[in-house]
């Protein structure tokens, strides 16, 4: 049987509040996410033995192969799958790591991908499910990867429909650890800032299905990052990152994806993000820039 291959598409995070931490000391989000056409790739060839190969110019920056999360997924679901035929898993690393675009959780979601298709599964089939939030918090928003209102601690997804959305993507190649970041922020265990009230009526306000580009940048707007600033205590160069979006001609609206350090900035047009992109690589050519579309 030829080879299977997936996209690990990156997931940016439009807007992120913190609504609170819960006692297990899980934070509570509420997050409109899309996602780009920029991507890992993952192969998998059907064998009798799982293995994960990695290579591209970012494999380096994994660490070890015994824990990523390719792996982890595949082993949690031949934990609930009895007789889960498995093989031989080769990722190409475009992503930045430790980026806030979720680059290991799509690396995960398509193993799962892939897997589900060379076992018959249906992607809404409760074991996948369970795996992907078992796997990571942003690993059920992966999965699917669509643009959606994401909840919760990451398990409750509603679907939106923005439109194709210009954009450039920047990391300024310094990695950023989530739990830094949100240790940053301070919160105690039980600690709530919103009430579900707030929460649900955030979640209705996005623009419904044929809401232009305009009106999209907009809802976007009132909103914002609520570890923007936690991160950038950590890593100042966020803020240089996000500088250097809000310099380029036609930004409608930079802002932090994440825990970062990656940052975005939203266009009119393709050709207005990728002179703005073209820009910022010849003012930072230690930058990792991506020009394309959210979707």
């Amino acid at each position: 049987m030829p080879a299977l291959t997936d996209e690990a598409r990156a997931k940016v995070n439009l807007t992120l509040r913190v609504n609170g931490r819960r006692v297990d000391g899980y934070h509570d989000l509420e997050s409109v996410v899309a996602f780009c056409d920029c991507a890992d790739r993952l192969a998998l060839t059907p064998g009798p033995e799982l293995i994960l190969t990695m290579t591209g110019p970012l494999a380096s920056a994994c660490g070890e192969t015994s824990d990523n999360l390719v792996l982890k997924a595949a082993q949690l679901l031949g934990e609930r799958v009895a007789g889960l035929k498995v093989g031989s898993f080769a990722l190409e690393k475009i992503l930045p790591v430790a980026a806030g675009i979720g680059g290991g959780s799509a690396d995960a979601a398509a193993a799962l991908r892939l897997l589900a298709r060379l076992n018959d599964l249906r992607l809404d089939d409760e074991r996948l499910r369970e795996v992907a939030r078992a796997t990571g918090a942003d690993v059920p928003v992966c999965l699917a990867s669509r643009a959606c209102d994401m909840t919760g601690v990451g398990e409750t997804l509603t679907w939106l429909s923005p439109p194709k959305m210009p954009c450039v993507l920047v990391n300024p190649c310094v990695p950023v650890a989530t739990k830094d970041v949100f240790e940053a922020l301070g919160l105690r265990h039980g600690e709530l800032l919103v009430g579900a009230t707030d929460v649900m009526m955030q979640g209705s306000s996005w623009p419904e299905e044929g809401g232009s580009l305009e009106e999209w940048v907009e809802a976007l707007a009132t909103g914002s990052n609520d570890l923007e600033a936690p991160a950038m205590k950590i890593r100042p160069v966020i803020g240089v990152v996000i500088s250097a979006l809000n310099a380029t001609n036609g930004a409608w609206l930079a802002r932090m994806s994440g825990s970062g350090a990656t940052c975005f900035a939203l266009y009119e047009n393709t050709a207005d993000a990728k002179r703005a992109a073209d820009k910022i690589l010849r003012e930072h050519p230690e930058w990792w820039v991506h020009a394309g579309v959210l979707s």
